[in-house]
């Protein structure tokens, strides 16, 4: 059986929105200076246990821009996991070894849960985030909180949401690696 791991980098005040800068925020861009080699080799090494990497449809568009073409271990992982796109305004076919979860994203997601075979990755997204949460779906959130406040921007958590910690690690970096399962 498999599982969906979330992860979502987010900052000590909680905002997770636009870390890579791809979304054109004033502030966006703020985890990049943190995505060192040691980042870049436990994400690897995460995605290397998928099977899938799920997400709504503007990751899907971003990280397909930013690193549809991009050279590198990481892009070279990215671009060979197939994609599961959860979204309600995309139609046909996608690019970027991607499939659209037509209809009810839920219950498909159950049904491949069900499969033998690797975990399934998300990042970010926090509307696709709470979806998945309410439906009991979620089996480990990975929050690598960054050691910087900004004061604003979209939080990970609008509404109580209870976790249990079950790891946690510091990186070179300062940033800590935070594993959660639901409570």
């Amino acid at each position: 059986m498999r599982k969906i791991i979330a992860s979502a980098l987010m900052t000590l005040d909680g905002v997770v929105e636009d870390p890579g800068g791809y979304s054109g925020t004033a502030y966006g861009g703020w985890a990049q200076p943190y995505f060192g080699e040691e980042s870049v080799r436990l994400s690897i090494e995460k995605l290397a246990t998928c099977d899938y990497f799920l997400c709504g449809r503007r990751t899907y568009e971003m990280f397909a821009a930013a690193w549809g073409n991009a050279d590198g271990p990481y892009a070279d992982r990215l671009r060979s996991l197939p994609k599961l796109v959860a979204s309600s305004t995309l139609t046909g076919k996608l690019t970027w070894n991607a499939t659209l979860l037509e209809g009810d994203a839920i219950a498909a997601l159950r049904e491949i849960k069900k499969e033998d075979g690797g975990d399934i990755m998300m990042y970010g997204n926090p509307a696709l985030l709470h979806s998945l949460l309410e439906h009991g779906l979620v089996d480990e959130l990975e929050i690598m909180l960054h050691p910087l406040v900004l004061g604003t921007g979209q939080t990970l958590f609008a509404e109580r949401t209870e976790l249990k910690l079950v790891r946690q690690k510091t990186l070179q970096s300062g940033v800590l690696v935070l594993t959660y399962e639901p409570a």
